[in-house]
């Protein structure tokens, strides 16, 4: 059965499971909320550079990746959500908005509740873990 809409983040850091987490509590969205780790990425048609580039919101025939994902995911949710999610729409404040995301990512292994795994690329992450990821 094909999710209607998902929302993936980075599982093995901590900072972005708190961050989800927070949207879970407090954001009510249409959306699964899920560690890219745990879903069949083929199946989302999603590779699995862009799902550890940036979080993203995934629905048929329409994707998001990063403060546009976030953006999505806002629009969708309680009334009071809204108005923030239009406004990181917006061209402008989205343009501002994937600069800030980048430098968020590039240094989420230092953000609280991160971990230096945060900063490897997964090959590294299985590596370390001296797992062999099947698929």
């Amino acid at each position: 059965m094909h999710d209607h809409h998902v929302f993936l983040y980075d599982g093995d850091c901590a900072f972005c499971t708190t961050s989800a987490n927070f949207l879970e509590k407090h954001v009510r969205t249409t959306a699964r909320v899920v560690p890219w780790q745990w879903t069949d990425l083929d199946a989302l048609g999603v590779t699995q550079e862009e799902a550890e580039a940036a979080v993203m919101w995934i629905e048929e025939h329409f994707q998001r990746s990063g403060p546009d994902a976030i953006a999505v995911l806002l629009r969708r949710a309680q009334w009071y959500w809204k108005p923030i999610g239009w406004v990181l729409s917006l061209k402008p404040v989205s343009w501002l908005a994937w600069p800030v995301y980048r430098l968020i990512a590039r240094n989420r292994h230092r953000l609280p509740g991160g971990t230096a795994a945060c900063s490897l690329p997964q090959a590294e992450r299985d590596r370390l873990r001296g797992q062999q990821s099947g698929g």
